[in-house]
């Protein structure tokens, strides 16, 4: 499973590319494809990774670097693939579905899209800790204040998006509501009201970019889980890129990707710069391990 947006940080996929030839390729080709020196980017441009048109392709490329790198030395064989709203575009090239240089392409259009969609600090999100958290009944109080829940992220947590003023009307109700008693608030540090009512503006340039992709293995995508609809991708090409349209205002339906994929295994692996959503299934009462990256498990057996 793939992180998504803001798992990133500068100097991600540093060590990868130093160490893997696998990963400097993955790098160069993604590179070539969306016109950007992602190398740089990533590993020095600090101001343009916080840009979400250039930390999307940077945290895809990413990801997929360090998962050849895994495949190429570890013997890494994945059969089912999640993602975290962009984290899903990662998974559906690592399975096969989206060429990786097509993706990037996708992603940095979805990037500059979701960008422009809301103006620059008009917009927030938050995320809302709850130990009994009712998501249908938060979906309704939000909606009371033009807000919408953008993440269903764990049995205690999920993220509400929209207008900054609208968010905090809604948060502060919330704290007065005695239904929410011992209610916790954790405001996100993000550049629009992504998965929200917004993004509309993002979902027809979005279609078109899809529908330009030429070489798509659209049967393969059936193991991949889809944010949209909490399930697996049904393997129609048309059923895809519906569910990717819709995911940009949509609910990112985490909980269920999380009990989909555990009814088809017990090892679930998170790849990424970052590591949120591990912390996620332990909500769901899974015991979670961790390693830092492949390099590091390697000089520690080498």
């Amino acid at each position: 499973m793939f992180p998504g947006q803001g798992a990133h940080k500068l100097g991600m996929g540093k060590d990868f590319c130093e160490r893997y030839a696998e990963s400097r390729s993955v790098f160069e080709e993604a590179s070539d494809a969306c016109g950007l020196d992602l190398a740089d980017i990533c590993f020095r441009d600090e101001a343009a990774l916080a840009l979400t048109e250039f930390q999307q392709p940077a945290i895809l490329t990413v990801e997929i670097a360090m998962l050849e790198a895994m495949k190429a030395h570890y013997g890494f064989r994945p059969v089912y693939f999640a993602g975290h709203s962009l984290g899903e575009y990662t998974a559906l090239v690592a399975a096969g579905v989206y060429p990786l240089a097509d993706a990037v392409r996708v992603v940095r259009s979805r990037g500059k899209l979701m960008q422009q969609a809301v103006a620059a600090g008009q917009g927030a999100m938050t995320a809302v800790i709850h130990r009994d958290l009712d998501i249908a009944a938060l979906s309704r109080f939000a909606a009371s204040f033009e807000v919408d829940v953008a993440n269903y992220n764990a049995l205690d947590q999920a993220v509400i998006s929209g207008l900054a003023q609208n968010v905090t009307a809604a948060v502060a109700a919330l704290r007065e509501d005695d239904a929410w008693r011992k209610l916790k608030t954790v405001p996100l540090r993000v550049s629009a009201p992504f998965h929200s009512r917004h993004m509309w503006p993002v979902q027809e340039p979005l279609r078109a970019a899809l529908a330009g992709v030429t070489a798509v293995n659209a049967w393969a995508a059936v193991s991949v889980a889809s944010n949209a609809t909490g399930t697996f991708h049904v393997g129609s090409r048309d059923e895809l890129e519906k569910a990717l349209v819709k995911q940009v205002t949509s609910t990112v339906r985490w909980v269920q990707n999380m009990r989909d994929l555990l009814d088809m295994t017990q090892e679930i692996v998170e790849v990424g710069p970052g590591r949120p959503l591990r912390g996620f299934f332990a909500s769901l009462g899974v015991e979670i391990s961790s390693v830092r990256d492949a390099a590091s498990a390697a000089s520690s057996t080498e």
